[in-house]
C-alpha cells in the first residue's frame, strides 16, 4: 500500500510502490523522487485500498479527503464520478487544466508521453445549463489541440452518460 502525505495541497508519495504504479498504471506524475497525485487519483486509490493519507503524521480519512476536495471545487463530486468510471474502464485519465476541461483521456494502451490524448472530457450535472458560446470555445480548443471534446453527462442517480463531439465538415 502507498502511503502518500498531504501538504499545502500537495498530495505525494516517495515510495516504490507509487513509483511502480506511475510504471504500470501511470497513476500520479513523475517529479524528482516522488509521485504527485491529484485529488482524482488520490481519492480513487483510496477507495481502491491501495493509498493511504497522512497530514502531519494523522491519517486522513476518505470523508476527510473528500470534504477538502469539494472545498476547493464544488464539482468535484461529479468530475470523481466521471474519472472513476473511465479508469475502471481502463483508460488513463489526466487533469486538462490548460486545455480549459476537466480531464484528458488516452487510448487504452497509450502512455502520456506515448502519444497524444484521444479525448478532452467536460463533466456537467444533467440539471446544469452551458452556454454555447462555452460549448463552442470549448469544441474549438479540442478541435484545435487534435483531440474530440467528450461531454460526460451525470444524472441524478450518478449515472453518466457520454456525448462525443466532433467538427464535420460540410
Amino acid at each position: 500500500m502507498i502511503q502518500a502525505k498531504l501538504s499545502r495541497d500537495k498530495l505525494y508519495s516517495n515510495s516504490t510502490f507509487a513509483f511502480s504504479l506511475f510504471e504500470k498504471s501511470r497513476f500520479g506524475e513523475k517529479k524528482p523522487n516522488k509521485i504527485e497525485y491529484s485529488g482524482y487519483e488520490a481519492l480513487f486509490l483510496l477507495q481502491q485500498k491501495k493509498l493511504k493519507i497522512f497530514q502531519n503524521k494523522k491519517q486522513l480519512t476518505e470523508d476527510q479527503l473528500l470534504s477538502r476536495l469539494k472545498r476547493k471545487d464544488k464539482n468535484f463530486e461529479t468530475k470523481s464520478l466521471v474519472f472513476n468510471y473511465l479508469r475502471k474502464k481502463g483508460y488513463i485519465v489526466k487533469t486538462a487544466l490548460k486545455f480549459g476541461a476537466d480531464f484528458r483521456v488516452y487510448q487504452k494502451g497509450i502512455k502520456p508521453g506515448q502519444d497524444h490524448a484521444l479525448w478532452l472530457v467536460h463533466c456537467v450535472r444533467e440539471s446544469e445549463k452551458i452556454s454555447w458560446y462555452e460549448f463552442s470555445a470549448k469544441n474549438r480548443v479540442a478541435h484545435s489541440s487534435r483531440k474530440t471534446l467528450l461531454l460526460a453527462i451525470v444524472d441524478d442517480e450518478s449515472g453518466i452518460i457520454f456525448y462525443e463531439i466532433a467538427w464535420k465538415k460540410p
